[in-house]
């Protein structure tokens, strides 16, 4: 894989780093992005839905009519599913989403978006965060400074705090601490930005 410029939160150069091949060099493999993303959607619903079968709703015990003789249509109760008031016929019940993804195809889903994102030049690394506090103003400034626009994903480390208190107000940022990097995240960002501590594969 190619060197990338290596920047200062000024948008000074300061240095380059290699991108490792196993993380940013591979073929994007598309269908399993597709079904690992497809997972961690399902994984997020709640899936608390809930509707009342006809045994569920109140009322309804005894017969409408008779069955026969009064010239309408049949019926046993005003709580069966054609009825106003009566229970759902085939509606949602509480269930579990999630979706079982082996390891593997997360890993190489990861890497997978990594590749698509270095591959069109929307990975930005950065030598460390200086954030001396917490400071929305010098978050932005630094964001113009790198390039980085659109929907932006920063990866930070354990010691970036101000950092991370700095960003998380800006609705176009993404913030996420390097061991949550995951593909959908990737995928939804326009631009990703590392430093060099949080690079995946480490500095080359």
């Amino acid at each position: 894989m190619g060197n990338v410029s290596v920047k200062n939160q000024a948008g000074e150069d300061a240095g380059s780093v290699e991108l490792v091949e196993e993380f940013f060099g591979i073929e994007p493999n598309m269908s399993v992005m597709h079904q690992v993303v497809t997972a961690q959607l399902a994984a997020r619903r709640a899936g608390t839905h809930s509707t009342k079968t006809r045994a569920e709703v109140r009322g309804g015990g005894a017969k409408p009519w008779r069955q026969k003789g009064t010239g309408r249509a049949r019926q046993g109760s005003i709580r069966s599913p054609q009825w106003r008031g009566g229970g759902v016929a085939h509606g949602p019940k509480p269930r579990d989403y999630s979706q079982r993804t082996p390891k593997k195809m997360i890993r190489l889903a990861l890497r997978s978006a990594l590749s698509d994102r270095a591959a069109d030049d929307k990975v930005i690394v950065i030598d460390s965060w200086s954030f001396d506090a917490p400071k929305t103003s010098e978050a932005v400034a630094a964001l113009n400074a790198i390039g980085a626009e659109g929907k932006v994903l920063v990866v930070l480390g354990d010691t970036d705090e101000n950092a991370w208190m700095s960003f998380r107000n800006l609705p176009t940022v993404h913030c996420l601490r390097s061991e949550e990097l995951n593909t959908h995240d990737v995928l939804d960002s326009d631009f990703l930005v590392f430093t060099k501590a949080t690079l995946p594969g480490g500095v080359s």
